[in-house]
């Protein structure tokens, strides 16, 4: 299974972005597709946070904006959203002590934690501090 990365649903729903047809393309191939894919939950609320940020964009989204989005991404019938299941405290410690995660590696051991849970094989992502962790893909956009 592939799950996809805030970093690459945020290029794929701002249109300002450089990135923003390679990564929508994508989103749009995964979301029309027959094959299961995966949002990890925290990549949620992350991209929310993001494309709703007054410091990161000069026109943010508005609250009900983004929630639209998201509405959308997850009316995928495709997709499926990672959560933490019982597997997944000794999962984020071993991620946390593979890639010596600290700071905001963290929260990538946390992605990879329950990539790792749900089955995912490959990560489509920006973050190339992904490639620290074993056992795991990290693809760019356009990699496949």
């Amino acid at each position: 299974m592939i799950a996809v990365d805030t970093n690459v649903l945020v290029h794929a729903h701002r249109h300002d972005s450089p990135k923003h047809a390679a990564a929508h393309a994508r989103v749009v191939a995964l979301a029309e597709s027959p094959s299961r894919w995966a949002i990890p939950v925290f990549c949620i609320g992350e991209f929310v946070r993001v494309i709703t940020h007054p410091r990161l964009f000069h026109s943010p989204h508005s609250a009900e904006e983004a929630c639209e989005a998201l509405s959308r991404l997850l009316a995928s019938p495709s997709v499926t959203v990672l959560s933490p299941g019982t597997e997944y405290p000794v999962l984020l410690a071993e991620a946390i002590r593979e890639a010596n995660a600290v700071g905001n590696l963290v929260f990538d051991a946390q992605i990879i934690a329950l990539c790792r849970e749900g089955g995912v094989s490959r990560l489509i992502t920006e973050d190339r501090d992904f490639k620290r962790f074993k056992g795991l893909r990290a693809a760019g956009i356009e990699e496949g």
